[in-house]
């Protein structure tokens, strides 16, 4: 079994929250909150969405990953993930079709989409309060993180949207139990190319899609879910030009 961190710290920070599939969502170019009085015009004016979420992924101290060149379709940037100091930890970049909170599973709406997950290997991390240290990341780190990941994109199409959060706990905790034994049945091998070298990367399906995780040789471990998109054909690479992806 890998080694993982326990539950109470899963890699610093919770994932991204599921959007509230009741109020619209931004769009990419959703302008920033308008400057304060008194304040420069040119410092505080509106900068494109794609713009503000790089500045994140700029801080980062390690490579991030995407799929290789042979994927030509749409790029786009997600969220980092910080620890307790607001060091960098973990990010995602996505490919394809933007996902929608209530998709393909509940709409029948085709959506097509793979999200690579990054997620530093870090032999040690602060814990939140800053008077202890919590265990190393592992590929089982990135195996929650792309499985609460895909969840937060899925809803059965027979549940009202009332119980989508108690639902939602549920299967957060079932993905976390699923990537603490990535030696179990529910999970496969999968060799996949990672900067053209094979990787094995561990490998599970379900009617939400499929989710995979592996290590590199660049001091990252990886994860990475979707749908609609076989995983049987990806590749990964380190991103030369987040530009790529705005």
């Amino acid at each position: 079994m890998e080694t993982t961190s326990t539950s109470s710290s899963r890699v610093g920070v919770q994932p991204a929250e599921a959007p509230d599939a009741t109020t619209p969502q931004p769009g990419p170019a959703e302008p920033a909150a308008q400057p304060a009085a008194g304040r420069s015009a040119d410092a505080t004016a509106p900068v494109p969405a794609a713009r503000r979420a790089a500045e994140g992924y700029l801080k980062a101290e390690f490579p991030w990953y995407g799929l290789d060149g042979a994927f030509t379709g749409p790029r786009w940037l997600m969220q980092v993930g910080t620890g307790a100091d607001g060091t960098v930890e973990h990010g995602s970049t996505g490919h394809g079709d933007e996902p929608s909170v209530r998709g393909e599973i509940a709409t029948g709406e085709k959506e097509r989409f793979a999200v690579v997950v990054t997620v530093a290997s870090n032999p040690l991390r602060r814990s939140g309060d800053g008077t202890g240290v919590l265990e190393a990341t592992s590929v089982s780190s990135a195996a929650w993180l792309a499985g609460s990941g895909l969840l937060a994109y899925s809803w059965p199409p027979q549940m009202d949207h009332s119980l989508r959060d108690d639902w939602l706990d549920q299967q957060t905790e079932a993905a976390w139990e699923l990537a603490d034994d990535l030696t179990g049945e529910d999970w496969s091998t999968l060799s996949l190319p990672v900067d053209g070298e094979p990787t094995t990367f561990h490998y599970r399906e379900s009617e939400f899609g499929w989710v995979l995780a592996g290590s590199t040789g660049s001091g990252v471990h990886l994860g990475a879910y979707g749908r609609g998109m076989s995983a049987y054909g990806l590749g990964f690479s380190a991103i030369p030009d987040l530009g790529a992806y705005e």
